[in-house]
């Protein structure tokens, strides 16, 4: 693993969003399935993941599920069904509430609460399959109230043999029982504009590869969408204290994920770099997915070595990481310096699957920087708010005029009218009644 100094070391890191060629292909396939309906997303699915369906084949069936039960490990529902109460738990903090706020003219300004109604989620296949991201996805929504959930996951998560029966498991336990064998560009059409199966939803949430990234960009507007997820990151912030195997360890488990995921040790310990790399080296070895995760950490991993953990804290912060562990000698007295960064995890025994997994904050974190304005996936994605303006008679009459200023000052006379007629009109009431 490189180990730069921190001056040779560019901080910005760009990703594209596809090439011009898989933009294009991503649009075909929305606008296709947005024309086609069920033809197009049949068409699609046998072309892209060999799989020959019909229309009636779409939604996974009652016994699927119940069937999926038999071919996990009893261990795996305890400790999902475990994992599903600690994010909920997590989640239920969260929770807002409609409000109003009567004010002393007799006005009432708030804002009424509601959920969304309907809400698709895209749990990926391809290089690995996720059921924690079912439960990720779902469980927030399910907190926030909405009543419709549809889940879509590609037909062979699970290799020939269809969709990976720890998949259906962790939407079982999570409650989803509307789940539908689709993946790609084509499942997120489906969800945004609807075919003759497939009702359309209001927002869509969950990670996939690139198709899946730039159709989510192209149904944008249409529907809501979480996010453009990059590939998946970790900083480690470390101190001479940190155990090299331990932050080697952590840096390969998000290096795993994909060849473009990005795997950082920042530490201004020389001594820690060096043992850092060595171990990375030794541990790689004994990966099952060391292919995937030596590209990662051979194009996107890096020792970043500062001149104090100081400059460390200003590193991260630049970064703005998706996952940032603090293995520090003190990491409570660092939390607070951080600024920019997605999940903070802190200590030697808050691992990032610990969160990735188990602990209960969500894993659906924003990635490529963006945790510079962004946050991880929560209740509040899955809610809408409306303001409520009640304005009062003698609100009015005190308000009117300079409402009317301000609607002038536009140059919009109609809005100033709006309000003069009433004051004219309450005018004369007054008038009339001797006031």
């Amino acid at each position: 693993m490189k180990i730069v100094p921190v001056q040779d070391f560019d901080l910005r890191r760009e990703v594209d969003y596809g090439t011009p060629e898989q933009n294009a292909r991503a649009k075909q396939i929305v606008s296709d399935v947005k024309a086609e309906g069920d033809a197009a997303l049949l068409r699609y699915t046998r072309e892209l993941d060999r799989t020959e369906l019909t229309a009636d084949m779409l939604r996974v069936t009652k016994a699927e599920l119940d069937a999926a039960y038999g071919q996990v490990e009893e261990s795996f529902i305890a400790a999902i069904s475990a994992a599903a109460e600690n994010i909920r738990s997590f989640h239920m903090r969260e929770k807002r509430n409609s409000w109003m706020d009567l004010q002393p003219d007799g006005s009432i300004l708030g804002q009424i609460i509601r959920p969304l109604k309907r809400v698709g989620v895209y749990v990926p296949g391809g290089k690995a399959a996720y059921p924690s991201s079912v439960l990720m996805n779902v469980i927030p929504a399910q907190v926030a109230g909405v009543p419709e959930i549809v889940m879509v996951t590609p037909p062979a998560t699970g290799g020939m043999d269809g969709i990976n029966p720890y998949i259906l498991v962790a939407a079982a336990e999570a409650g989803v029982h509307e789940i539908y064998r689709i993946g790609g560009a084509q499942a997120i059409a489906a969800l945004a504009y609807g075919t003759e199966t497939i009702a359309p939803v209001d927002k869509i949430c969950g990670p996939g590869n690139i198709y899946v990234a730039l159709a989510k960009r192209e149904v944008y507007g249409a529907v809501d969408i979480d996010s453009i997820a990059g590939p998946s990151e970790i900083v480690v912030l470390a101190d001479a204290s940190a155990d090299p195997e331990y932050v080697a360890a952590d840096l390969l488990s998000q290096a795993e994920h994909d060849e473009m995921a990005s795997a950082i040790l920042v530490t201004p310990s020389r001594d820690l770099a060096e043992r850092v790399s060595a171990e990375v080296e030794r541990q790689l070895e004994l990966l099952p997915r060391r292919d995937i995760a030596s590209a990662s950490i051979r194009n996107y991993g890096a020792i970043i070595v500062t001149e104090s953990l100081k400059e460390g804290v200003s590193v991260v912060n630049r970064l703005a990481p998706e996952h940032l562990e603090l293995m520090v000698a003190d990491p409570m007295a660092h939390v607070g310096l951080i600024e920019n960064a997605g999940a903070i995890f802190l200590g030697a025994y808050s691992s990032e699957p610990v969160g990735d997994y188990f602990a209960g904050p969500n894993h659906i974190i924003p990635t490529n920087g963006t945790a510079r304005f962004s946050s991880p996936v929560d209740v509040d994605d899955f809610i809408k708010k409306s303001s409520m303006i009640y304005y009062s008679k003698e609100a009015l009459l005190k308000n009117g005029a300079a409402i009317m200023e301000l609607a002038r000052g536009e140059g919009l006379e109609a809005h100033a009218r709006a309000i003069e007629v009433r004051l004219k009109r309450e005018g004369k009431a007054g008038e009339e009644n001797g006031n």
